[in-house]
């Protein structure tokens, strides 16, 4: 039989098992660095470079041995020149003979011959590898098929190594942006256990993620009350995921929406959006869950719908008493004496004055909702009278509660617009009254610095709970409380004191304990912030 020389068969059995090495290795610098040693032994070489090509169409070197750090920009002609000289079939090596040979001598004097491997996928180059010795020597048609075959395989597990990279990142930057998304998204396998629960739905729903892997799906997310749709169990019994839809179809998805019991018994307004993943034979793999916290649109919703109550009753209680009295003095069968006639035109003006103020409300409301705030009409305001003039307003509609007004001398003035900073303090000190049934001394002092003044109105009423206290400045929002819902309100007042103050530059903030009391705290600026 006819016998290879030793050393063709120690080649073409080196080959094999780099070829099947490079198979195994799904990491790319590992399998670069592999290329680039088994390279440079079949070679006896003593210096190697790899480049590979970037997106952008350029080569960059990735892998070297012998090649020290400061002399890396010597391959930077030589790798610029490999586009220029790119074929279909591999390289034109006659323009990279002179580069490469300079590349030799600015290495090490002793360097003789440079090699050229190109790794070729798809008829493009992948990446080339180089690699130098101190000898010359020439190729059989043998000895180069042999490195052919080998700059294949090595191309191979280059291309399929950064495939898988590719791919990782791929799926750590998806696995992040679920890991972190805003809403809940929970997933399951086809038996409705879960596989993926992320940090979102962790804090809506209470339960951690470790207590969640691997749990049923009812076990963790239980609807105390339904409003819209059907809970997964009901739908996958009425026969949800035996249903098909084409591509051209609406997506195969279920919503619901309702109360959750959370992981502390409390509960959670939520909408659930569960969705189906097939695999390309159409049977089910997961399905998938969205999960959204509507707590806040749902108690928007309450405070519409209360807002919408009560500005009707709000409208409603004016207008009955106007039209009563002027019906009443209209009776021609009556005569009223002049004392009657003018408390009821008193009443008149009064409840007309009313809907004026409730109207100037909503218009305001409504054009700082569209527009944002804007003053207009800026001036030197004295707060000090205007404080004054608002506390004797309203110590003349209360007898229970006792006005006390309290300044440093020469207080400053601060640029503003009086009608709305009047709005403010009209509402904070009518507030007061309102929230304080049991009288009381209702405080309105002031103190100032060299950046601003502050102005506090301080009750002795029922005061506002910390769960509440960050809410009371939205739009609509009223105090869940006994006393609210027997006082009358729209939700609007603190809303726009908020926004007068935001417009001047300034804050508005609050300090309260239940059964005791509440101080809201307005400061501004002493010059107007543009």
């Amino acid at each position: 039989m006819l016998m290879l020389p030793d050393y063709r068969v120690r080649q073409r059995d080196y080959l094999l098992e780099i070829a099947r090495a490079l198979t195994s290795r799904l990491d790319v610098d590992e399998v670069l660095r592999l290329v680039l040693g088994a390279s440079i032994a079949m070679l006896s070489g003593e210096v190697g470079l790899i480049a590979l090509r970037d997106p952008d169409d350029r080569f960059r070197a990735r892998a070297s041995v012998g090649v020290p750090e400061d002399k890396l920009d010597v391959f930077k002609p030589l790798l610029e020149s490999i586009l220029l000289n790119e074929t279909h079939s591999g390289i034109q090596h006659s323009q990279l003979d002179l580069k490469m040979r300079l590349v030799a001598r600015a290495l090490d004097l002793r360097l003789r011959q440079a090699i050229t491997l190109p790794m070729m996928v798809r008829q493009q180059i992948l990446g080339v590898v180089f690699v130098f010795r101190s000898y010359s020597g020439e190729y059989s048609a043998n000895d180069q098929s042999v490195l052919q075959s080998f700059a294949d395989q090595a191309a191979i597990a280059v291309h399929n190594a950064q495939l898988y990279e590719r791919l990782s990142a791929e799926q750590q930057r998806l696995s992040a942006i679920l890991e972190h998304s805003a809403d809940g998204v929970l997933i399951m396998d086809a038996a409705q256990r879960i596989v993926g629960f992320n940090k979102a739905l962790a804090r809506i729903t209470g339960w951690s993620q470790a207590e969640a892997l691997g749990q049923m799906h009812d076990s963790l997310i239980f609807w105390e009350h339904v409003e819209h749709g059907q809970p997964l169990g009901a739908a996958l019994a009425s026969g949800w995921t035996q249903q098909r839809t084409s591509e051209a179809d609406e997506p195969n998805t279920r919503y619901v929406e309702g109360d959750l019991r959370r992981r502390d018994g409390s509960r959670i307004s939520l909408g659930v959006t569960y969705s189906l993943l097939r695999d390309d034979e159409g049977r089910l793999q997961n399905i998938i869950a969205n999960v959204r916290d509507i707590s806040h649109f749902r108690r928007a919703q309450e405070a519409k719908s209360a807002f919408i109550s009560a500005v009707s009753h709000e409208l409603k209680t004016p207008v009955a008493l106007i039209k009563g009295y002027a019906s009443t003095l209209r009776r021609e069968d009556a005569q009223w004496d002049e004392a009657t006639v003018q408390r009821a035109l008193a009443v008149i003006e009064d409840e007309a004055d009313r809907l004026a103020a409730l109207i100037e409300n909503l218009l305001a409301a409504s054009k700082l909702q569209a527009e944002g705030m804007r003053l207009s009409q800026l001036a030197e305001v004295d707060l000090v009278e205007l404080v004054a003039r608002a506390a004797e307003r309203f110590q003349t509609q209360t007898e229970k509660h006792h006005l006390r007004v309290v300044f440093p001398p020469d207080f400053p003035a601060v640029r503003g617009d009086e009608v709305r900073l009047r709005q403010v303090f009209d509402n904070l000190i009518n507030n007061a009254i309102k929230y304080s049934p049991n009288g009381g001394e209702i405080r309105i002092s002031g103190s100032y610095d060299a950046e601003g003044v502050t102005i506090s109105v301080s009750d002795q009423g029922v005061g506002i709970s910390a769960e509440e206290l960050p809410n009371i400045f939205e739009r609509f929002y009223r105090v869940d409380s006994a006393l609210s819902r027997r006082t009358q309100g729209t939700g609007l007042g603190l809303y726009l004191a908020r926004a007068f103050v935001s417009a001047h530059g300034g804050k508005l903030s609050v300090e309260s304990t239940p059964q005791k009391g509440s101080t809201f705290h307005v400061w501004l600026p002493r010059l107007l912030v543009s």
